[in-house]
């Protein structure tokens, strides 16, 4: 049998631990991996510092880590996919509610994957170049094809584009890692992709199946997106980053009563949404290169204000294109997912309203602390 080890959180709040684990044998639709590389998401301090309040079902000790990447070692008897030595990266999913178990966590040796939520891998792709795919994946396909977001057709092999030419999906924050799986998702599908990111990622993204890409930070970017969508169809957007959870309103489309008055069309970049709420600060990807964490646009004081601002427009609002869609808003792979259905007032949702306000309490007891300890 095989020895194990893991990074165990042994209780609530508490530093992280080496320490030996059991090893645990694959049920019928399972496969235990050997870990060759694993990867660490703002999900895994998030859980660290706050998860007995954000994941209340969570029992200690436990082992944190969603994305691995390795060999697989052991297969259940119902398994048809994989066999011993196949190279796979997996979402483990230990900290979900209804699978809740320290050997389904990823920062240990030997972890139990559900056969599908693994995939093979090439030869020639690195352990580590694998292990950063398999979340930001995940919360991209659900952004984009499950029912309750989305709703977009599925990728199809060989693919037809030619069905959906007329169909767009924007992507705000197309250089997250979210961002990147969702460019290429959607490209797949057979839509027509459009995102925002600072200049410097303009051409990687074009890579990834992206037609246009806008700087976010330009004065003009939500016009000129508006602009580029002029006679298409929206199937449907996506908001990735800083402020996406925590962005609040009210979105409208045109035919739709409104609770207040409509706001002039000729609504411009500098014209501030009615409201936005705080960001609770997680981020889905690495920041893009020469991107500051306090980089503003010229009019709305928040960037999570620019991004509802263009969303709300741009899905149908006060900027009347054609056909209002959904938007669905991820604050990154920490925070999960919510979507927007035109005529329908924006509200967080409790799992973000709690989240947002266990990470509000935290930062006002330190800066409490400091204040003391001065």
């Amino acid at each position: 049998m095989f020895e194990n080890h893991a990074v165990w959180l042994t209780s609530k709040r508490s530093a992280l631990q080496l320490g030996p684990a059991p090893y645990t044998r694959p049920a019928s639709n399972e496969n235990v991996v050997r870990n060759r590389a694993v990867a660490i998401n703002p999900l895994d301090w998030l859980l660290q510092s706050v998860g007995d309040i954000i994941y209340p079902w969570l029992h200690y000790p436990l082992i944190l880590g969603s994305d691995v990447a390795g060999e697989v070692v052991e297969t259940g008897a119902a398994v048809t996919r994989f066999k011993v030595g196949d190279r796979v990266l997996g979402h483990a999913v230990g900290s979900d509610k209804d699978r809740n178990a320290s050997s389904e966590g990823g920062f240990q040796r030997f972890t139990v994957l559900l056969e599908h939520m693994a995939s093979p891998i090439p030869g020639n792709m690195p352990f580590e170049h694998a292990a950063v795919l398999p979340l930001g994946l995940s919360t991209a396909a659900s952004a984009l094809f499950q029912r309750d977001m989305l709703a977009l057709e599925h990728p199809a092999y060989p693919a037809h584009p030619a069905k959906k030419a007329n169909k767009t999906v924007l992507v705000w924050g197309g250089s997250t890692s979210v961002g990147c799986n969702a460019i290429q998702l959607a490209a797949a599908a057979g839509y027509k992709v459009i995102a925002t990111a600072s200049h410097n990622n303009r051409e990687y993204l074009q890579e990834l199946g992206a037609s246009a890409v806008f700087d976010y930070r330009g004065k003009s970017a939500i016009a000129d997106i508006v602009r580029a969508m002029k006679g298409q169809e929206l199937a449907g957007a996506l908001a990735i980053g800083d402020g996406a959870a925590g962005a609040r309103g009210s979105g409208t489309h045109p035919g739709r009563s409104r609770s207040r008055p409509r706001r002039p069309a000729s609504r411009t970049p500098s014209a501030r949404p009615p409201s936005a709420a705080a960001s609770p600060g997680s981020r889905s990807g690495a920041r893009a290169p020469g991107r500051s964490s306090r980089s503003r646009w010229s009019g709305p004081r928040r960037r999570s204000d620019a991004r509802l601002l263009a969303l709300r427009g741009i899905a149908g609002g006060d900027q009347r294109i054609e056909r209002p869609c959904s938007v669905a808003f991820c604050a990154g792979p920490a925070a999960g997912l919510r979507t927007i259905h035109p005529g329908r007032n924006i509200e967080m949702h409790p799992a973000f309203r709690l989240r947002h306000e266990a990470v509000e309490k935290k930062r006002r007891r330190d800066r409490a602390r400091k204040t003391v300890a001065r």
